[in-house]
Parts: C-alpha cells; sequence; structure tokens
C-alpha cells in the first residue's frame, strides 16, 4: 500500500532555524536576554531556549512566545512552540552566561579530552578562572594536604561546561 512514504499532499512546510532566529532575536532587540539554543524536529516542534545577563522570568518566555507565534501561519505552518529559560542543567555556549554564575561549580570538558572540576571564581570574553582543589602527599610527613589551585581555561579550549548543582 503506502508502505512507509508519506504522501505529497501530506508534507508539511518546515520552518527553519533562521526564520525563528531572526524573530526571535528581532523581539529581544535591546534587551539583555538572547537566544541559547533551538531545535526543530521533521515535525515542526520548536524548542527555544533563551538566557539573559540578569536571568529569565516566565514573562519573558510568554512575551516571546506570543510574538513568534503571532509572526507565523497556523494554516501555512503545522507546528508546536515551546520558548523556556536555558535551564540549570544545559551546558552554557557564550562568554557572555557565565558571569552571572561566579561562585558556582562547573564541570568543563576540553576539547582534549580531560575534565575539569572548580568554583569559577572570574571570567571575561576569552577565558575562564576555576579554583579546584586537589589532595597531593605531604612534602614532610605521612598523609595528604588539601591543595588549592586556580587554572585559566580558554572558551576555544572548552567542549562543554555545565554548573555542577548541589543536591
Amino acid at each position: 500500500m503506502w508502505g512507509t512514504k508519506v504522501p505529497y499532499f501530506i508534507v508539511k512546510n518546515l520552518i527553519s532555524k533562521e526564520h525563528i532566529l531572526k524573530l526571535a532575536e528581532e523581539f529581544l532587540l535591546n534587551t539583555s536576554i538572547f537566544v541559547s539554543g533551538i531545535k526543530i524536529s521533521s515535525d515542526n516542534h520548536i524548542n527555544l531556549f533563551i538566557d539573559g545577563d540578569n536571568g529569565v522570568t516566565i514573562k519573558d518566555c510568554v512575551g516571546l512566545s506570543r510574538f513568534i507565534e503571532g509572526n507565523l501561519s497556523r494554516e501555512k505552518d503545522d507546528y508546536a512552540l515551546d520558548v523556556s529559560s536555558h535551564g540549570a542543567t544545559t551546558p552554557l555556549v557564550y562568554p557572555r552566561q557565565y558571569p552571572k554564575h561566579i561562585g558556582r561549580n562547573f564541570e568543563i570538558k576540553l576539547q582534549d579530552g580531560t575534565k575539569t572540576e572548580g568554583v569559577l571564581v572570574s571570567c571575561n570574553d576569552k577565558e575562564i578562572k576555576l579554583e579546584t582543589t586537589t589532595r597531593e602527599k605531604k612534602v614532610i610527613g605521612k598523609g595528604k594536604i588539601d591543595v588549592i589551585k586556580q587554572e585559566l581555561i580558554l572558551f576555544e579550549k572548552v567542549k562543554e561546561s555545565k554548573i555542577k548543582l548541589k543536591y
């Protein structure tokens, strides 16, 4: 019969990431909020993630959602739209996301495959500084002591950066 092929008259009009991003940026212009991620599935389920230099409120998400929906046609485009904040467990993607997280614990995976964990003590647009605590052998005597070190990590060397939540 039909098999797994979709009849040509049922094929949906796919919405592009570029179009959604353009609409979002138009709405967010001159605010401290920005798009941190976008996913669109093959059935036009749009997941738009936003973050802000000072956080994101539900009101921000609702306002953006209504603006985008007001610029899409339900007759032309069959879609579902979810606008949400970046999320505490979602990896950070832009340098501007780090300042509000100074003092929090991070887990960083580097491009070379190594991992490091520590407290974010400072950042700028090129690098972050983590403070790490390691157990090392005492120079004199038996046993180990805690040694606090600071490590500079260039953003270009970061593969993934997540806030490590304490439960």
